[in-house]
């Protein structure tokens, strides 16, 4: 008994630690924010007293700092900082190196002052997750750090007008979401590296730069060699015009006219297609006998040569395109972006997922590789994807009806605890949203994109997906995993929480219409404030409210608060998820006996998240 109570005791203090450090933990998150506005305030001369008059710490309310002047948060009540700009304000010092203290930041805008100085060698540490920085009409010197290449989620870079001087970092030309450059007006020398979307006035008035497509090639060989190469070109030159000339005459004198040939107009932007024109005859691997005979040029038939008009879905992953064969029948070919896999990985990842069968799954018919192009079949959903039913554009468009929406819940629970624990091997979705369940000519929800995300490039995540502008897909991602980019289960659940959400209230997961004048956090933010203020129920779908399904509705949204919990291990198991589900739709009789499964290895409902995760990339510790 005395063994039993001491036991009892340990317990108890262990859960008391956990407690104090969840709670230190977010409460350490929030204080380094404000800490890292403090150091920002203190190393840089204010002048104009921008900074003094505004950023005030004589505060202790939530989001205080969201006020601050050139602030943007997360949340206007959370003291989390997502952007700092300040520019124009007359401020001096040099980079302040205290700014990686705000370890969620995303943009920082410090252009238009008189900071001087050089700019770290270290500052992909210093701005982990950074999409912009501008630095520009600073007085900045010295180099430009290499490290710059290291912050792969960059898609603004300014730092022209500064006093920067050596080479621009060749590294820079690996930032492939970079999409605006510029180092115009410093004292830049050498190689231009090969960077997208530039022009020749974001490197201009750098009198040492050189190589193409902008300046003249860079000259690094002695000048007899020079010279012997410049003659060497005239010579070659010359020959070249002569056979030039005779070949025309010849052409003029057999009566034959050469026209210029017209360069071919792109106005549906998939120049992409004629890379891939001389390989009409490739086959396409189809999973599907019924359709077995089948090549490339059928699919370029079948989307009008992949005509944007076609297009009827487009994500992250890539656009799909609507495809009506010669006898009538509709398929959805997924044109993917950015595959980072070999062809032989492609191929290995494409045979796994065209055996992934099930009733609530899109399935897979076939794929095909033409060069760097990948291309996925799929059958055709007649009523296209959930998103579109729920938020349509039309006002006028009916609502769905409460059964119809439960019946589209379970069926995609089902399909998703089907690929956590019962397929082989299992599978983490990682982009669960109302977007990706589409609904076939009965309504039957079809999950689709499943074991996607492992062809796509490694940094291709919810989080470089949010940074990239896509905020929609932010509503979906839970928050633990903003802070580690690690894929688990759990997570998969707090994103199907949110698609539950929708399906309840008919609010999109950002952008809350029925919310107070001033609420700018997501749907799941929205809830959370409601369900504390013991007012959850106001939250229902006004058109689904007295029509005898009350009970049910109030049972749905709290296996959907259930879903979106805060903490991970607070959340349901899918398989849980579907099982109450399925039970308050009972008496609608959705489901049949045959299709209740068991996950294949129970004891996995008890192992940590991160253990599941190793298992299913053969990387059991």
């Amino acid at each position: 008994m005395a063994l039993t109570s001491k036991y009892l005791v340990v317990v108890a203090h262990s859960l008391i630690w956990v407690v104090l450090l969840s709670y230190s933990s977010v409460c350490y998150a929030t204080e380094t924010d404000i800490y890292c506005l403090k150091t920002i305030k203190n190393s840089l001369q204010d002048p104009n007293n921008y900074l003094n008059f505004s950023w005030n710490f004589n505060n202790n309310t939530e989001g205080f700092i969201c006020k601050f002047a050139g602030i943007d948060c997360w949340h206007p009540d959370e003291n989390r900082v997502l952007n700092i700009r300040l520019s124009d304000m007359g401020l001096k010092g040099q980079f302040p190196r205290g700014i990686r203290n705000c370890s969620s930041l995303t943009g920082l805008d410090l252009s238009n002052n008189k900071l001087s100085g050089s700019i770290p060698s270290d500052i992909s540490e210093l701005l982990k997750f950074v999409t912009t920085l501008e630095l520009s009409s600073n007085s900045f010197a010295g180099d430009i750090p290499p490290s710059l290449a290291n912050c792969s989620f960059l898609n603004v870079l300014k730092l022209d007008n500064n006093r920067l001087t050596g080479t621009i970092p060749l590294q820079l030309s690996q930032l492939n979401r970079l999409k605006t450059f510029s180092v115009a007006n410093n004292l830049l020398t050498g190689q231009i590296p090969n960077i997208n979307s530039t022009t020749r006035e974001d490197y201009a008035n750098n009198p040492g730069l050189c190589g193409k497509p902008f300046f003249d090639l860079c000259q690094a060989s002695p000048k007899k060699f020079r010279i012997g190469i410049i003659a060497g070109a005239a010579v070659g030159g010359v020959t070249i015009t002569v056979i030039v000339v005779v070949i025309i005459l010849y052409y003029i004198s057999r009566g034959v006219v050469i026209k210029k040939k017209k360069k071919e107009d792109d106005p549906d932007g998939n120049k992409w297609t004629k890379s891939i024109k001389g390989l009409k005859g490739l086959k396409v691997s189809m999973f599907e006998k019924s359709i077995s005979k089948m090549r490339l040029s059928d699919l370029m038939k079948a989307t009008n040569n992949f005509n944007k008009n076609n297009i009827i879905g487009d994500g992250r992953t890539g656009s799909v395109y609507k495809a009506v064969l010669p006898d009538g029948c509709s398929l959805m070919v997924k044109r993917l972006q950015d595959s980072q896999r070999s062809e032989k990985e492609f191929v290995s990842e494409m045979n796994t997922l065209g055996t992934v069968k099930h009733r609530n799954l899109v399935p897979l018919m076939g794929f095909c590789m033409a060069k760097k192009e990948r291309l996925l079949v799929y059958k055709h959903m007649a009523n296209g994807n959930l998103y579109d039913q729920l938020h349509p554009l039309e006002p006028e468009a009916k609502g769905m009806e409460w059964p119809l929406r439960l019946r589209i819940a379970i069926g995609t629970a089902k399909g998703l605890a089907w690929l956590h624990h019962s397929c082989n091997p299992r599978i983490i979705h990682r982009n669960i949203s109302s977007k990706c369940i589409l609904l076939d000519e009965n309504f039957e929800p079809k999950l689709s994109d499943f074991g996607l995300a492992r062809l796509m490039n490694p940094v291709d995540t919810h989080l470089s997906t949010f940074v990239n502008g896509e905020f929609g897909d932010l509503g979906y991602v839970a928050p633990e995993y903003l802070r580690t980019l690690v894929a688990t289960p759990k997570g998969d659940v707090y994103s199907f929480g949110t698609v539950l959400l929708e399906l309840i209230t008919g609010e999109r997961p950002t952008h809350v219409s029925n919310a107070p004048d001033g609420f700018k956090g997501s749907l799941v933010e929205w809830i959370t404030d409601l369900s504390s203020n013991s007012l959850l129920q106001t939250a229902i779908d006004k058109s689904l409210l007295g029509k005898g399904f009350d009970g049910e509705l109030m049972q749905f949204l709290r296996v959907a608060c259930k879903c979106v919990s805060e903490t991970p291990k607070e959340r349901p198991t899918m398989f849980e998820v579907y099982q109450l589900l399925r039970a308050i739709g009972e008496r609608y009789h959705f489901t049949t006996d045959d299709e209740i499964f068991v996950p294949s290895n129970t004891a996995d409902a008890d192992l940590p998240d991160e253990l599941i995760v190793a298992r299913e990339t053969k990387e059991v510790p």
